[in-house]
């Protein structure tokens, strides 16, 4: 407590000095904590975007082999519809899983009869599209109903109830072509598959396709994205027991984007520490250096009076304690102040490769924001350990005559 008080009075002395240098932690540690949450906020976001909107779910089931052969020989790579039964019953069984949607990927030709176009298309049940994805509504009244991304409706100047063709390629190698009719559009959020994708009912999709009652894969949703690898290991047990040859791979697996994105962003996290966190050392070094060649005198008193060269050491090394932590505490409430003002301002952007606005959030990342306040303070402490320890090697009678 004595090292402390005597510590609160040395940072006093000079005020102005005190300040600036608290200035410079604060801003810095109130930017990394905003960078911080900006990034958790990015991510969160990432995640949503892959499990609902961009409908991966937390965990998806093919036939082994399908994601190295299934190219060549599709037919044999899926689904059949009683296999689907049996294993939908597995996976809903399990208290974590809200619900196992079957489906069924294509491509081909779509055409207004004017022009035509490549598309990619998704087969799903109505309810489990809704489930994932509020905004793709397809309509159980309407069998051969489909789904256009934005983008492509826009292209074909395709409007609600107009009819186009669909040309694609049967599981066996075969041409097929059916009518659909458009019964609205959506938005991917993607401006790499808006002008692309579309969604028909799993039905028309296997129909399309010459595969009857069957799917490709089958899409898991939980009732917690953290649990995905658990129940993933549970499941697998599950299924290989019950005759089951399966691969099953989480969201994160899936997106390449979301994981390019997180690695981008936590190699700039670190650049941006790296530079505040030099910058807080050289303040704190600066602000320590002059006190110590300010404070010779004092420091050969205090020796003289039979204060030991650590006790020197541990002084100034409180002080420097003592200044990193304000200024981490006034960069922590200038961070949520901050924070509180952009959320408040409603602001948006259009990220690279969006085709919608999102809304620019700042969120609160407590596992990063106490990593950079322990570092912070430890290197900001050991920053007043190299002057510290070289006036207190001073020999007591050349530091008193210290002009």
């Amino acid at each position: 407590m004595k090292l402390c008080r005597l510590a609160l009075r040395g940072l006093s002395r000079n005020r102005r000095r005190t300040i600036a240098t608290l200035l410079a932690i604060a801003v810095g540690f109130a930017s990394i904590s905003l960078f911080a949450g900006y990034t958790r906020n990015v991510y969160r976001g990432l995640a949503h975007q892959a499990i609902h909107a961009g409908m991966l779910g937390h965990l998806s089931l093919w036939k082994r082999g399908s994601a190295s052969e299934g190219k060549l020989d599709p037919g044999r790579f899926l689904f059949t519809g009683e296999e689907v039964g049996k294993i939908s019953k597995i996976l809903n069984a399990d208290p974590d899983v809200e619900f196992s949607a079957p489906r069924l990927s294509l491509s081909g030709l779509i055409s207004n009869g004017r022009a035509s176009t490549i598309f990619v298309a998704d087969g799903i049940s109505p309810q489990a599209a809704e489930t994932l994805k509020g905004s793709v509504k397809l309509d159980d009244s309407r069998p051969d109903g489909i789904l256009p991304g934005s983008g492509l409706a826009d292209m074909l100047h395709l409007k609600n109830g107009s009819v186009v063709q669909l040309l694609t390629a049967t599981k066996n190698g075969q041409a097929n072509a059916l009518d659909a009719s458009v019964i609205g559009d959506f938005n991917t959020g993607n401006a790499g598959s808006n002008d692309k994708f579309v969604f028909m009912p799993l039905a028309f999709a296997q129909s399309l396709y010459d595969a009857e009652d069957s799917a490709d894969r089958i899409t898991v949703l939980l009732d917690d994205a953290g649990k995905s690898e658990i129940v993933r290991a549970r499941l697998r047990k599950k299924l290989k027991a019950a005759g089951f040859d399966v691969e099953i791979r989480t969201w994160r697996e899936l997106s390449d984007f979301y994981n390019q994105v997180h690695r981008m962003f936590d190699t700039i996290f670190g650049f941006i520490f790296s530079i505040v966190l030099t910058v807080v050392v050289m303040s704190v070094a600066n602000s320590m250096g002059m006190t110590v060649i300010e404070r010779t005198r004092e420091i050969g008193t205090l020796r003289s009076i039979g204060l030991k060269r650590l006790g020197v050491v541990r002084l100034f090394a409180m002080e420097a304690f003592l200044l990193s932590a304000v200024g981490v505490i006034a960069g922590f409430a200038l961070a949520l102040l901050v924070r509180q003002g952009v959320n408040a301002a409603h602001l948006s952007y259009i990220p690279p490769g969006s085709s919608a606005r999102v809304p620019l959030e700042v969120d609160l990342d407590p596992g990063k924001i106490a990593i950079a306040a322990i570092v912070m303070l430890a290197v900001g402490s050991a920053a007043a350990l190299f002057p510290a320890t070289r006036a207190a090697g001073k020999p007591i009678v050349e530091a008193l005559g210290h002009v």
